[in-house]
């Protein structure tokens, strides 16, 4: 009798607990959303915007990306910044009377709590010591190290590729080899899981495909993100590569829809997270 009667004292608590937490969602504020990386507890081996696309920027045998490739360096910073605001650890200055545009507004701090990635946290570290307020493109240049301020040289996240790539190692999705180049020897990570490239860029296919919603609004901002960067990185092709004439010019006039969509007003919009806005800004403008 005392063990049935335990089992239903646990019934009713796990009920409540699970009644205070439908509770707790429901009164949430839409400009509390909920963090980003409650949805990473899955099973499922989930990867940043930074992971996603390197992954799309890798070549899959020789694990490197082109040599050519000169904008995948400053659109990772602008995974960064965006994956920190989607985390709920940045977000930009309130505007005052005199209504500002999203490249002249600082980015502040919203938490310091650590995100568990330490290319995130490196650089929500940097913004949290930052002596002097910068806006979202002068951040992009100060973790890429482009500034001719010596002094801020410091805030620059070096060897962010190599690291990246690690991360995906140890994620299972790429391995560690070593290739001669003739004049010297470099570190590669050709691709070892499939899947989850191949799921990858099927996600960013479908988004533009079967999934076209043709509102900014009702896309997944995570996805949306994901869109943006990957053009700012020149690696956006290399998921429609694969796709049929047809498909490959639809999915391109649907992207071409997108960067021509004005930040400023897309920002204003409810909803909208402010720093991506302002990230597609900094790279569109």
């Amino acid at each position: 009798m005392s063990l049935r009667g335990g089992g239903q004292l646990i019934q009713r608590k796990t009920a409540k607990t699970k009644e205070e937490e439908k509770e707790r969602k429901a009164n949430r504020s839409d400009e509390e959303p909920e963090e980003e990386e409650e949805r990473f507890d899955s099973k499922e081996q989930r990867l940043t915007l930074m992971e996603e696309v390197l992954l799309l920027g890798l070549k899959d045998r020789e694990g490197y990306t082109s040599f050519w490739n000169d904008c995948i360096s400053a659109g990772l910073r602008g995974c960064m910044l965006t994956e920190l605001a989607l985390r709920g650890r940045i977000t930009l200055e309130k505007q005052v009377m005199r209504r500002r545009s999203l490249l002249m507004r600082k980015v502040e701090l919203k938490s310091d709590a650590p995100t568990g990635d330490v290319l995130l946290d490196e650089a929500l570290n940097h913004i949290k010591k930052s002596n002097q307020p910068e806006n979202v493109q002068n951040w992009i240049e100060l973790l890429s190290g482009e500034t001719w301020n010596p002094l801020k040289l410091t805030y620059q996240l070096r060897n962010v590729r190599e690291r990246l790539a690690k991360n995906l190692v140890e994620k299972g999705v790429l391995t560690t080899e070593k290739q001669n180049f003739l004049l010297f020897d470099m570190t590669t990570h050709p691709l070892t899981n499939s899947s989850s490239k191949s799921k990858l860029i099927k996600k960013v296919q479908d988004s533009v495909l079967s999934k076209w919603a043709n509102d900014v609004g009702r896309m997944e901002k995570r996805v949306l993100a994901l869109i943006y960067l990957a053009h700012a990185s020149d690696v956006l092709e290399n998921a429609f590569a694969p796709l049929s004439d047809e498909d490959y010019d639809v999915a391109m006039k649907r992207v071409r829809f997108l960067l021509d969509l004005d930040p400023e007003e897309e920002a204003m919009k409810p909803g909208a997270n402010e720093v991506l806005w302002a990230v597609v800004a900094a790279y569109t403008k």
